[in-house]
């Protein structure tokens, strides 16, 4: 069974969101996935995904709430076969771990750009924005794991 980690600096916002999305997907296409998310940062360790993450998934028809944030570790390389970071500076810090099987989210749907962490934007327009963002991308991902991601 292929495996995917999301992984962003938090793991309250962006990632548990590409972790469910993408499990939603894979579930309803019945391909099986083991998909995990965490974060590069761990002043989150043991919490919820935020408000806002929590909202934007139920309006998709997604429920986050029971996930709990965790932080990437060193296992992580050899635990999964893919590790998706959400942004540039996350794909960096992957690497200085030294995984090697790091691929950003934004190569799967958005020309490369980073989904932007809507936990510092004002108000919940940001989180639907990067839920798009994340959905487009997953899509994308999904179609390269059922045809060989390479």
């Amino acid at each position: 069974m292929r495996s995917i980690l999301f992984v962003c600096l938090g793991n309250i916002c962006r990632s548990p969101l590409a972790e469910a999305i993408l499990r939603s997907q894979a579930e309803a296409k019945g391909m099986a996935l083991r998909i995990d998310s965490a974060g590069t940062g761990s002043w989150h360790i043991g919490e919820p995904p935020c408000d806002h993450s929590v909202r934007v998934a139920k309006a998709h028809g997604l429920d986050i709430a029971a996930y709990r944030a965790r932080q990437v570790c060193p296992g992580d390389a050899d635990a999964f076969d893919v590790i998706v970071a959400l942004d540039a500076k996350n794909v960096a810090d992957l690497k200085r771990m030294g995984m090697a099987n790091v691929y950003k989210l934004g190569d799967f749907g958005y020309g490369g750009e980073d989904v932007p962490d809507p936990y510092f934007f004002p108000g919940f327009e940001g989180f639907e924005k990067v839920f798009t963002m994340i959905e487009t991308c997953c899509t994308t991902l999904m179609t390269r794991l059922a045809t060989g991601l390479e």
